[in-house]
C-alpha cells in the first residue's frame, strides 16, 4: 500500500506540519517516527524501512519537524520539537486506536523524541526505537546528550552501526548498561550512522531486513 499524506496540527505552536501514514491492515504495532536533523520524512532510508516494516505488519506514522517543513537549515529548539512530536503522538492514536505505539526516528528525530518522554509521558507509546542515537557530535566523545535517558522509564532499543562516528561504541555500551533492563542495543555490525556497511561485509537489503527484525522482535516482546 502507498502512504497517506495527511497534516498534523500543533496546535500550541499555531501551525501544521505533513505526515505520512502507513499503516497496514493487521497492524501489529505503529512506530511514530521522527525525521534526522538533515533530511526530512521523505529521506530514501526512511522510505524504505516505512514499506519494510508495514509489509511485517508495522505501521508507521512520519513527520516533519517545522523547520524542515519550512525549509530551513536550521533545527528548530528543542522546545519547539517537543511540542511536534507530542501532536505526532496524538494524531497516531487518532488514526489507529487501539494499536499498540511506539516512537522515536533517526538520530536527531530520535533524540528530540526521548527529550519529550522524559519531559511527560508521550500519551499511549509503550516504548521508544532510536536509529542511531546520536551521543555526541564526530570527534567529541561524551554522554551528556544521554543524561535526560534517565527520566524515560518505558522500553528503549537502540540500534546502532559500529562504526557511527555520532556514538562512540564503548560509551553507547556505558549507557545502556547504566539504563539497566530499560535499555536494548542491537549493533549493526559495520554500519555508520546511516546504517551503511563496507560491500564485502553485507548489502543493503540484509541491512534493512535486520533492523525490519529487530524492530518487530522487540515490539512484540515490549509493546
Amino acid at each position: 500500500m502507498s502512504a497517506i499524506a495527511l497534516s498534523i496540527a500543533v496546535p500550541e505552536l499555531s501551525l501544521e506540519v505533513s505526515g505520512l501514514l502507513d499503516l497496514p491492515s493487521n497492524a501489529r504495532s505503529l512506530y511514530v517516527l521522527a525525521h534526522g536533523a538533515g533530511a526530512g520524512m521523505r529521506h530514501p532510508f526512511l522510505e524504505n524501512l516505512s514499506r519494510a516494516l508495514a509489509a511485517a505488519g508495522v505501521g508507521t506514522l512520519r513527520y516533519q519537524f517545522p523547520y524542515m517543513e519550512r525549509g530551513s537549515g536550521r533545527t528548530d529548539s528543542p522546545d519547539r520539537c517537543v511540542t511536534t512530536v507530542k501532536a505526532a503522538v496524538a494524531r497516531a492514536r487518532s488514526e489507529a486506536p487501539g494499536v499498540p505505539l511506539v516512537a522515536g526516528g533517526k538520530s536527531f528525530g530520535g533524540r528530540m523524541t526521548s527529550t519529550a518522554q522524559s519531559r511527560a509521558p508521550l500519551a499511549g507509546v509503550s516504548g521508544l526505537v532510536f536509529l542511531g542515537f546520536p551521543l555526541h557530535p564526530p570527534g567529541n566523545p561524551g554522554i551528556t546528550r544521554a543524561e535526560h535517558l534517565d527520566l524515560v522509564k518505558i522500553p528503549m532499543l537502540f540500534l546502532q552501526g559500529t562504526r557511527d562516528e555520532f556514538a562512540q561504541a564503548d560509551l553507547l555500551r556505558e549507557v545502556v548498561a547504566r539504563l539497566t533492563q530499560r535499555a536494548t542495543l542491537h549493533a549493526i555490525e559495520g554500519g555508520d550512522h546511516s546504517f551503511k556497511v563496507p560491500r564485502k561485509q553485507s548489502t543493503e537489503a540484509a541491512v534493512l531486513q535486520e533492523l525490519v527484525t529487530t524492530i518487530t522482535d522487540w515490539t512484540d516482546r515490549s509493546v
